[in-house]
C-alpha cells in the first residue's frame, strides 16, 4: 500500500486586505459605542475603511506625509457628535491596530512614522473642532444681533427669543454695558464661574479677568467701540468665586440701537480647559517615546540646547549614548514583544540609576537611548554610571518565562566645548558608542577628539569614493605573480589604485576597505572584475600572455548570491577562456552562508578558486581539504612575521599545505631575504613590492618576455 507523504501545514500568509478591513470594523464598533453619528453601522464601517486606506498609504510612501492624516482628524469631525471620546477611541484604536499591519510591518521605522501621524490626525480634528465651534459662535452671533435689533420694534417678543438662546445655550453669555457692567448673564456663565444664577448681573466684567489680561481685553473693547473691529476673540483667564482660575475663549460684539449708536456688548464665552488639557496631552505625546513614556530625540534636542547654555562653567555635562546589547537577539528569538517589554524594563533601570542626578534619560530609537547629565561637585564618574547601569541589567529579569540578562555599550562626551552645536554634540557621542561597541559589548569609551577626525575623515572617503569612481580617478593597475624559483612571472593580479588630485595615492587594501564600508564594493568589484577580463583577453590574443588572471574578492563579494551569474556574464562578454581566471576567496568568509556554493560553482565553471588570507585560523588546512581549491594564499601579516622572527609555525606551514595537495603563494615579499627564506620552506609563488608593485598594463607588458 502506498504511503501518503503528509507536507507539514505552513503558517498562514497575513492578508493586507483583510488585516484592514478588520481593524476598520472595529474602530466602527468602538466608536459607535461612544458617539452618535448619522450613519448606519454598514455606513460607518464604509467610511472609515476609506480613511484607514488613505492613512496606510501615506505611512507607506518614502517620504512623510501628515496631510492625509490631518484631513482624517477633520473628517472625523464631519461625521458628527464625535467629540472628545471620539478621538480617544480612535488613537487608542489606531495606536495599538496600525503597527500590526503586515504592510506596516515592512515599513522601516513604522512606529516613528505613526506617532507623527496620530499627531497630525489629531491636530487635523482640533482644528476642524474649533471651527465648528466658530461657526456655530458665529450663527449664535448672528442671532443674537438680530433678536436684539428686532427689539427695536419688537421688545417683548425679542426678549422671549433671547431668553430661549441665553438660557439653552451651553455656552457662557452675558450683555455688559458699555461701562463694563454686565447687564444679563445666563446660567451657563455664572456655573463656568461658580456663582449661584442671577449674582453676576450688576458687577463689573473686567473683575473677574485675570488683572495680568484685564488690559488686553479693556483695549480690545474700547476697539470695538471706536469702529476699529467688528468682533473680538481672545483666549483669557477668568477667575472663579473660589479663587481657581479657568481659561476660556471669549468673543464680543457690539450691540447698536435704533440710531447706530453703541448700546451693549454681547460676549461670549466658551470653557477651554477640556480641550487645552487635551492639547498638552497631545503635546506632551509628540514629545515622548510611545512605549517607553520617556522623552524622545527632539524633546531630548531641545533640552540639551538648554542644558548647554546654563551648563555650570566647573563641571559642565556629560552626554552619554547608550545601547542595549543582543537586542536583535532578544526580538529574533522570542519575538517583538518581548523586546519592547524589555526596552521598558530598560527604561525603568536607567530612570533608577540616574534618580539622583540632575539628568534626562530620553529614548532616541530602537535600542538606543541617551542621558544628560548636568554635572556637579557630587556626580559620581563616568565609570560608576556605567558600571551600575550594566549590575542592573545583569540581574535576570523574566518576560513570559525568559529570564533575560544583558549589558550596555555606551558611547560618552565629557564637558563638551563651550558654544558646541547640540546636533554635533549628539553626533560625536553616537560616533563615539560605534566605537566602543566595536572592541566588545557591555563596554564604554570617551570621545577622543583625534580618533574622531580619523573616523571622519575615513568615513568621507568612503561615501566620496562613488564619485571618485565615477570621474575616472580609480583605475586597475596589475602586478606580476612571481615564481620563487627564478622570478618569473607566472600570473598577473588585478588591484585597484585611487589616484586623488592633490593628496595621497590609496592603495588596493585601503579601497577594498572603503568599499566595504559602504557596499560599494559589489558594483566596484565587478567592474574589477570585468577590466582584469578583457585586459587577460588582450594579452591573450596581442602578447601571447595565457598565464592567470588573478582577482581579490571580499566576503561581501563571494557570499553575493548573484556570484556565478556575474562571473558567468564576464566570461561571455570578455571571451576570457575559464581556465585563465583565478578568484581569490577570504578563508575566514566559509563559515558565511551561502559561499561554499558560491566556489564550487566557480570551480565548476572551470574558474581557479584560491584561498586568500590563509594560515590565521585552525581550520584552514581542512577548508582546503574539502573544497575544490588547489592554491593558497598566505596573508601578508604572515610574510612580515617571518621578517623578524624565526617562526617554527611558518617552517612547518608549507610541508602542511604541500601535504594536502596545494600551491602556495605567499603574499607580502618586499625583500630579498624574505623571497629566499620562503623559497627555501618550499613555497612556490610569491606577490608583494619586491617582484613589482601595480603598474597600468602598459608599462607591465615588457615583463611577460619569455614566460
Amino acid at each position: 500500500m502506498p504511503m501518503t507523504h503528509h507536507q507539514p501545514e505552513q503558517p498562514p500568509v497575513p492578508d493586507p486586505e483583510r488585516e484592514r478591513s478588520l481593524l476598520a470594523r472595529k474602530w466602527a464598533y468602538l466608536l459607535s459605542g461612544v458617539t452618535v453619528v448619522s450613519l448606519n453601522r454598514e455606513e460607518l464601517d464604509h467610511e472609515l475603511r476609506s480613511l484607514l486606506d488613505a492613512l496606510c498609504e501615506s505611512l507607506c510612501r518614502p517620504s512623510a506625509d501628515t496631510v492625509p492624516a490631518e484631513r482624517i482628524g477633520a473628517r472625523l469631525v464631519a461625521l458628527g457628535y464625535v467629540g472628545e471620546p471620539g478621538l480617544r477611541c480612535t488613537l487608542d484604536v489606531l495606536g495599538k491596530g496600525l503597527p500590526a499591519l503586515p504592510e506596516l510591518q515592512a515599513v522601516e521605522r513604522a512606529t516613528e512614522r505613526i506617532v507623527p501621524a496620530l499627531g497630525a490626525l489629531s491636530c487635523g480634528f482640533l482644528l476642524a473642532h474649533e471651527r465648528n465651534v466658530l461657526d456655530q459662535q458665529e450663527i449664535m452671533h448672528l442671532a443674537l444681533l438680530k433678536a436684539v435689533r428686532d427689539a427695536q420694534w419688537n421688545l417683548k417678543q425679542s426678549e422671549a427669543r433671547f431668553d430661549e438662546v441665553v438660557t439653552s445655550s451651553a455656552s457662557g453669555i452675558a450683555v455688559v454695558a458699555l461701562d463694563g457692567r454686565i447687564v444679563r448673564a445666563n446660567a451657563a456663565l455664572a456655573e463656568m464661574l461658580g456663582h449661584p444664577s442671577g449674582e453676576l448681573t450688576g458687577s463689573v466684567l473686567y473683575d473677574v479677568v485675570h488683572p495680568e489680561s484685564v488690559e488686553i481685553l479693556r483695549d480690545a473693547m474700547l476697539a470695538l467701540l471706536d469702529g476699529g473691529k467688528e468682533r473680538i476673540r481672545q483666549t483669557q483667564r477668568l477667575l472663579r468665586r473660589d479663587g481657581d482660575v479657568v481659561r476660556i475663549s471669549l468673543t464680543a460684539s457690539l450691540l447698536r440701537d435704533a440710531e447706530d449708536q453703541p448700546a451693549h456688548f454681547v460676549v461670549v464665552i466658551e470653557d477651554g480647559t477640556e480641550l487645552m488639557l487635551l492639547q498638552g496631552e497631545l503635546s506632551r505625546q509628540a514629545l515622548h517615546d510611545v512605549l517607553t513614556g520617556l522623552p524622545n530625540r527632539q524633546y531630548f534636542g531641545t533640552h540639551l540646547e538648554t542644558a548647554l547654555r546654563r551648563a555650570d562653567p566647573a563641571y559642565g555635562v556629560t552626554l552619554f549614548h547608550v545601547d542595549l546589547d543582543a537586542f536583535g537577539m532578544v526580538c529574533n528569538s522570542l519575538g517583538r514583544r518581548v523586546g519592547e517589554r524589555l526596552l521598558v524594563h530598560f527604561a525603568q533601570r536607567l530612570k533608577a540609576v540616574m534618580a539622583g542626578e540632575n539628568a534626562m534619560v530620553a529614548r532616541f530609537h530602537s535600542d538606543e537611548f541617551g542621558i544628560l547629565v548636568e554635572n556637579t561637585a557630587t556626580t559620581p564618574g563616568i565609570d560608576t554610571i556605567v558600571r551600575a547601569i550594566n549590575d542592573e541589567l545583569a540581574e535576570p529579569f523574566f518576560v513570559d518565562g525568559h529570564g533575560l540578562a544583558l549589558s550596555a555599550s555606551a558611547g560618552v562626551v565629557h564637558r563638551p566645548a563651550k558654544g558646541i552645536d547640540p546636533v554635533e554634540l549628539l553626533r560625536q557621542a553616537d560616533q563615539t558608542l560605534r566605537r566602543a561597541k566595536a572592541r566588545r559589548r557591555g563596554q564604554w569609551k570617551m570621545f577622543d577628539r583625534d580618533a574622531d577626525a580619523h573616523d571622519r575623515q575615513t568615513q568621507a572617503r568612503a561615501v566620496g569614493m562613488a564619485g571618485a569612481w565615477e570621474h575616472g580617478e580609480i583605475s586597475v593597475r596589475y602586478r606580476p605573480v612571481a615564481r620563487l624559483a627564478d622570478g618569473g612571472v607566472a600570473g598577473v593580479e588585478a588591484r585597484l589604485h585611487w589616484d586623488r588630485p592633490g593628496d595621497t595615492a590609496l592603495s588596493h587594501e585601503c579601497c577594498v576597505e572603503l568599499a566595504e564600508s559602504t557596499g560599494l564594493i559589489l558594483p566596484l568589484g565587478d567592474w574589477l572584475l570585468r577590466a582584469a577580463g578583457r585586459q587577460g583577453e588582450w594579452w591573450r590574443q596581442r602578447a601571447g600572455f595565457g598565464l592567470p588572471m588573478v582577482a581579490g574578492l571580499t566576503g561581501h563579494q563571494v557570499s553575493d548570491d548573484a556570484l556565478g551569474t556575474r562571473v558567468t556574464r564576464l566570461l561571455a562578454d570578455t571571451g576570457l577562456p575559464p581556465e585563465q581566471l583565478m578568484v581569490g576567496v577570504p578563508v575566514g568568509a566559509l563559515p558565511v552562508s551561502g559561499v561554499i556554493e558560491n566556489v564550487t560553482a566557480l570551480a565548476d565553471l572551470g574558474v581557479h578558486v584560491m584561498l586568500d588570507e590563509f594560515g590565521l585560523g585552525p581550520d584552514d588546512l581542512r577548508a582546503v581539504e574539502d573544497l575544490p581549491v588547489d592554491i593558497v594564499r598566505v596573508d601578508r601579516r604572515l610574510a612580515e612575521w617571518q621578517a623578524w622572527s624565526d617562526s617554527t609555525f611558518l617552517g612547518a606551514l608549507v610541508p602542511l599545505v604541500r601535504q594536502v595537495g596545494a600551491t602556495l603563494v605567499v603574499d607580502g615579499i618586499h625583500t630579498a631575504d624574505q623571497a629566499d627564506w620562503w623559497r627555501t620552506a618550499g613555497a612556490e609563488l610569491a606577490t608583494g613590492d619586491y617582484f613589482g608593485v601595480a603598474r597600468p598594463p602598459a608599462e607591465l607588458a615588457g615583463q611577460f618576455a619569455g614566460t
